[in-house]
């Protein structure tokens, strides 16, 4: 039975941090992660949704939950890649 978003590709660190760059949780799709790749693209979703629709205060708070996501996004997709055979 294969997994679904189970294959990997050839890609080392720089592609998969580039595309989480610009698509938070694609690099971990790119990476064979599809769970992990749904849930970051989920929460960048929503934090993204909540700041634009936030009041002042709590929206600057959940744009940096977003940006938390964003850095984690491209860091974990690159450290993987490298970290994988």
């Amino acid at each position: 039975m294969t997994k679904p978003f189970a294959k990997r590709s050839k890609a080392r660190g720089v592609l998969p941090a580039a595309a989480s760059l610009v698509v938070p949780g694609v690099g971990q799709l790119i990476n064979g992660q599809g769970t992990k790749a749904l849930g970051v693209f989920g929460v960048a979703v929503a934090t993204g949704a909540a700041f634009f629709t936030g009041l002042p205060l709590i929206g600057a708070v959940i744009g940096l939950g977003h940006l938390a996501t964003h850095v984690y996004a491209v860091g974990d997709a690159y450290v993987t890649s490298r970290r994988k055979p």
